[in-house]
């Protein structure tokens, strides 16, 4: 099976979907992880995501496994390194996460060196095809929060720092692009204007950021950035975590479904996907409805639209399950019709962005 592939950059074309791995060496132990990277590279998919900081919930015994679950899994398959794109990010500055070099406390040079170099020898390779910044390094409301309050700005590395040292990493080879996450049109522009001071702003290919059904903020702001500046988006949480398949609907879920599993330890998760949102229930009820009139599993529904838009390079799902990624595989093939659109528009204008 092959899949189309987007050109972030003239020689870097990834599959529209993404598999990403932040369930690896968690809810994924290591020959899970095989079958189902097995199974994603034989359909087609090229592009993988990973962080240092995965699997989530992130935890000091478990930090680094999905990068190294990757990495074992290409040494053990003898997959060629070119048909492969490799994506990871450096954790941003975070009090919880002690056993990350202390913090870590910020994204100074040699933070993000040290997470680099890091990243190379788990996932037993040379280079890092796309390496992207988790999170800024400063205040940005993110995952759940969406108003800007400037009182809780604190003191962070400027953003020229974080160039610079990205750029000496390619010269070094141990990258080849740059990619941005969680990012505000502000921080999109703004990395962009400085990097052209240090000619890398070419190098610069990749927002990601959450979209799906129920939240569609990136068509607000980022999206014209985007397009003007070339700029792919990497969709993540195309399922919102799982909620648009219809699963936490009948009985609150099943006991091992993400949500349920890891309850009350995954905070960003939670506070953006809230279960208890009368508002959620009823616009995933919605478009439950409309994928059931149209023939198609509500999970290929929201996949599908995800990769409708335009601006959209790559939907990182996730999956635990090899019946989960059949399912998100049969996304490519669904067909949204005016009519199909439609109906989804007007369920999002009647509940716009809920999980924000």
């Amino acid at each position: 099976m092959s899949l189309p592939l987007f050109h972030l950059a003239p020689d870097l074309a990834v599959s529209r979907l993404c598999f990403g791995t932040m369930t690896f060496g968690e809810q994924n132990t290591l020959s899970q992880s095989f079958r189902l990277l097995d199974k994603a590279f034989e359909a087609g998919i090229n592009f993988l995501d990973s962080a240092e900081m995965y699997p989530v919930p992130q935890r000091r015994e478990t930090q680094g496994r999905s990068e190294e679950y990757i990495g074992c899994w290409m040494s053990a398959r003898k997959v060629p390194r070119d048909r492969l794109v490799l994506a990871t990010k450096v954790t941003g500055p975070s009090g919880q996460m002690t056993w990350i070099r202390g913090g870590p406390k910020s994204l100074d040079a040699n933070n993000i060196l040290d997470a680099i170099d890091n990243s190379l020898v788990r996932l037993c390779t040379d280079y890092i095809d796309l390496y992207q910044i988790h999170w800024p390094d400063r205040y940005v409301p993110m995952f759940g929060d969406t108003e800007y309050d400037p009182n809780r700005q604190y003191t962070s590395i400027d953003i020229e720092e974080q160039i610079d040292v990205l750029g000496k990493a390619m010269d070094a080879g141990k990258i080849r692009y740059i990619g941005l996450s969680n990012e505000t049109p502000y921080g999109v522009m703004k990395f962009l204007q400085l990097a052209r001071n240090f000619q890398l702003d070419s190098k610069i290919v990749s927002l990601q950021n959450s979209y799906n059904l129920l939240c569609r903020n990136f068509d607000s702001g980022l999206a014209e950035c985007c397009h003007h500046e070339r700029i792919g988006l990497l969709a993540y949480s195309p399922m919102a975590m799982g909620i648009l398949s219809g699963k936490y609907s009948c009985s609150g879920g099943p006991s091992n479904a993400r949500m349920n599993l890891f309850k009350g330890r995954y905070s960003e998760g939670e506070c953006r996907y809230n279960l208890s949102s009368l508002t959620v229930k009823a616009a995933v009820e919605e478009y439950v409805k409309i994928a059931v009139k149209y023939g198609v599993s509500p999970a290929s529904l929201a996949v599908a639209f995800v990769l409708k838009h335009p601006l959209v390079a790559s939907a990182v799902f996730g999956a635990t399950k090899t019946w989960q990624l059949r399912e998100v595989l049969e996304a490519t093939k669904v067909d949204l019709t005016e009519d199909l659109l439609e109906e989804i528009n007007e369920v999002h204008a009647k509940y716009p962005n809920p999980c924000p």
